[in-house]
């Protein structure tokens, strides 16, 4: 009994560190989308500018410390709010311009995005 609870312990431990992976990889996706998109300045052949890799590299802080991430879909719909005001309208700013951008850089992702936030959404109605 004890070594099926402690499988059932690592699967779910696993689930949440993929799911942190995954969402630490579409919001680096979204800020590069964002940046790139405002022709933000960057230094020699990095990937972002340093405002937004500097935003990306706070939102993976947030993303790993997360106590939500087993019952949570996305952060919009996290009951804590974990970012810092500057830095959730910042978050705001880039989501807003990338979001409608994703479905040419990454359809299925986007769909399943869209799918995920109707449930949520029906799941709080």
């Amino acid at each position: 009994m004890a070594s099926f609870l402690t499988k059932i312990m690592r699967d779910n431990h696993k689930n949440i560190e993929k799911k942190r992976r995954h969402e630490i990889a579409v919001m680096e996706q979204m800020i590069g989308i964002y940046c790139c998109g405002q022709k933000h300045m960057r230094e020699g052949n990095a990937a972002l500018c340093p405002s937004c890799q500097k935003l990306v590299d706070y939102a993976k802080a947030r993303v790993m410390h997360c106590p939500h991430m087993a019952g949570k879909t996305f952060c919009n719909f996290c009951p804590t709010h974990c970012y810092a005001p500057k830095e959730r309208e910042a978050i705001r700013k880039a989501m807003r311009y990338a979001g409608p951008r994703m479905i040419f850089h990454a359809p299925i992702l986007t769909l399943r995005h869209m799918l995920l936030s109707l449930r949520e959404r029906w799941k709080h109605k």
